[in-house]
């Protein structure tokens, strides 16, 4: 796990590309009482930011897993995406410094969070993982896909749940929790992380992998003489959390900081910033 220490206001102006990201911040200063803290007067520490953040730092745990939510920068190395600016402008709001913990696998933030090594992380909600975290509504939908190859007979996705069929997940991703409840017939193999699903998918042989649809397109467009099967097989609900210890107040502060980055267009705007298709912003909870 990697860490990266650092106030938000000095990351903005190191950042050109994230001047976007002050403006939406000043937009959303209006709203900063749903937190209960004075955010547009000052980075003071509040009982909210004390709550959500006991340390007297944000840590925020990001999963590079999920490349609709954060990657590494080629140049800087630093981890860039939706999740972290939302990650960022929580910091701001509660008036405090953030901690980067960047992880390349969902079930390593899962457990970063759970047992209290993060305040806050970045997830797809599934019932598997409530125990410990408490979850905002989701910010985001994105869908989960299936790819084969090229000759592959398989032409719909109510086909892959058939005997003999091996479907390659990310271990301990969302995907993989849902269809190891959901596939009946089919056998699940696992790759260590979700980025990895497609190389490992053709490594072994496997007969369809599962993924993140951008991902897969990616991974399609890299290496050729696979497809995407149509459709999708679950719509994945993305959303932010925290330890089930902090509280209920902190609970309800998160969830309201969630709902208005959505409501006033961070949200929308962050994706649009990162280049990221295909990925909605979800409805008010």
């Amino acid at each position: 796990m990697l860490i990266f220490n650092h106030s938000f206001r000095g990351t903005l102006d190191a950042e050109p590309h994230l001047s976007t990201t002050r403006r939406d911040w000043l937009g959303l200063c209006g709203a900063s009482v749903l937190l209960g803290t004075s955010a547009c007067a000052g980075p003071r520490l509040t009982a909210m930011a004390s709550a959500m953040a006991p340390g007297g730092t944000l840590r925020a745990c990001i999963n590079l897993g999920n490349p609709i939510l954060a990657r590494r920068d080629s140049v800087s190395g630093q981890a860039l995406g939706v999740s972290v600016d939302l990650a960022r402008l929580l910091a701001e709001q509660l008036g405090v410094p953030i901690e980067l913990l960047v992880v390349d696998a969902a079930g390593k933030s899962v457990e970063t969070v759970r047992s209290g090594q993060a305040d806050v992380g970045f997830f797809a909600i599934d019932p598997m993982r409530s125990d410990g975290i408490r979850f905002t509504a989701p910010y985001v939908l994105i869908e989960g896909a299936y790819l084969v190859r090229q000759g592959s007979p398989l032409t719909d996705r109510a086909q892959v749940d058939q005997a003999g069929h091996r479907v390659m997940v990310g271990q301990s991703s969302v995907y993989d929790l849902y269809l190891t409840r959901s596939l009946k017939s089919a056998s699940i193999l696992r790759s260590p992380t979700s980025p990895t699903v497609v190389d490992a998918f053709l490594a072994q042989n496997a007969d369809v992998a599962a993924g993140v649809k951008q991902q897969l397109e990616a991974d399609a467009a890299r290496i050729g003489g696979v497809r995407l099967l149509p459709g999708r097989f679950m719509v994945i609900e993305q959303a932010m959390g925290l330890p089930q210890g902090r509280g209920a107040a902190a609970q309800a502060a998160l969830a309201s900081f969630v709902e208005s980055a959505k409501a006033s267009g961070f949200v929308a705007r962050a994706l649009e910033r990162h280049g990221i298709q295909g990925a909605a912003v979800a409805p008010a909870a």
